[in-house]
């Protein structure tokens, strides 16, 4: 029975980590990500000069924009009918001032959709902690957001890397492709962060998900990319350079990079990936291809449509693939809890 102090859900509000859109915007940006965090000027910097290579432009407001539209045009056409909102925690548009358009429109209870598929303090648990402030911010007038549960093993998300991946094995030479080595990549994290969720655990599942159904017993591995932490913190290894010279000292001449923990191409995909990883298997003589991040690819969007569903009642059933079955809807008090002293990172110096 729904509880008659709660008004029914009017809104989507897309949620997101944010990036720069112009030289002017880097260091600012970088300042927000990593504020309280004794992150050294000189680490910003650096990151700042990987900005630079792209103009100073990082590529996910611009997907988040188009998966914005695809997410309306989706909603409009199949329900349920709401108005999708869009704010980021660390650049324009604000969090906080999207909650505040969302109050002067008369929005009372929203469903939060994240750009993060995985359960983990920075991509579950702090997004929530985002939403309280926002609403603390903007006062009583602010709706209530739910956030929608993580949605790793949603055919939504796992279909559109299995094509991708089958897709990113067809280009490889067909006498290669036997030999072909499957590496699925994901956003490192502090060991301790990592040991007080299940981030590792729904990794593997999604990597497994995948492989499984394109290359049936063929052996993969799960690596980690976009470290950034002081080197006395231990982070979740290898890292995917140092496991592509690993791969490459076994006789391993190509392989298929799959970045499994991303959903789209945003600045970690294209520099770490695209830029260094495919820099350091060039110097290995590896054949590296990359798959294809889900975007705005229709089943994604189909996807995240239907978690929208499932929070209205409009669905019944919450779908998943494997064993693991679906994330509960709220989470426990005790999940993915903030570590002691929060690491610069993930997201290194804020790099998406």
């Amino acid at each position: 029975m729904s509880d008659p102090d709660v008004p029914p859900y009017d809104a989507v509000l897309l949620l997101s980590f944010g990036g720069p859109e112009g030289p002017d915007d880097v260091m600012p940006f970088l300042e927000n990500v990593t504020r309280g965090r004794g992150v050294p000027r000189q680490r910003l910097e650096e990151v700042a000069e990987q900005y630079r290579r792209f103009g100073g432009v990082s590529p996910i407001n611009a997907q988040n924009r188009a998966l914005l539209a695809a997410l309306e045009a989706e909603l409009a056409a199949h329900g349920p009918q709401l108005p999708v909102y869009w704010g980021n925690r660390n650049w324009h548009p604000f969090l906080t001032d999207s909650v505040a358009r969302m109050a002067d429109d008369g929005v009372r209870h929203a469903i939060a959709v994240v750009t993060s598929a995985y359960s983990s303090y920075s991509g579950c648990r702090q997004y929530r902690e985002d939403i309280e402030r926002a609403r603390a911010a903007v006062g009583d007038r602010a709706p209530l957001i739910d956030k929608a549960r993580a949605y790793w093993n949603h055919p939504g998300f796992i279909g559109p890397f299995r094509r991708s991946t089958a897709a990113a094995l067809a280009q490889v030479p067909v006498e290669r492709r036997d030999r072909a080595r499957i590496v699925f990549t994901a956003h490192s994290l502090p060991s301790a962060m990592a040991a007080t969720s299940d981030y590792e655990v729904q990794l593997r599942d999604a990597a497994a998900l995948v492989a499984d159904e394109i290359a049936p017993g063929a052996p993969w591995d799960l690596v980690w990319q976009s470290r950034s932490g002081p080197p006395q913190v231990p982070w979740l290894e290898p890292d995917v350079n140092d496991h592509l010279r690993a791969l490459a000292a076994d006789g391993v001449d190509t392989v298929v990079l799959v970045p499994v923990g991303f959903v789209s191409d945003h600045q970690e995909v294209v520099f770490d990936l695209d830029t260094q990883a495919a820099d350091t298997a060039d110097e290995l003589g590896i054949l590296l291809v990359r798959a294809a991040t889900p975007g705005t690819d229709p089943e994604f969007v189909a996807g995240l449509r239907e978690l929208v569903a499932e929070r209205t009642g409009a669905v019944a059933t919450r779908r998943t693939l494997g064993v693991l079955g679906p994330r509960a809807d709220v989470c426990p008090a005790d999940c993915c809890p903030p570590p002691a002293r929060p690491p610069a990172g993930p997201g290194g110096a804020g790099r998406r």
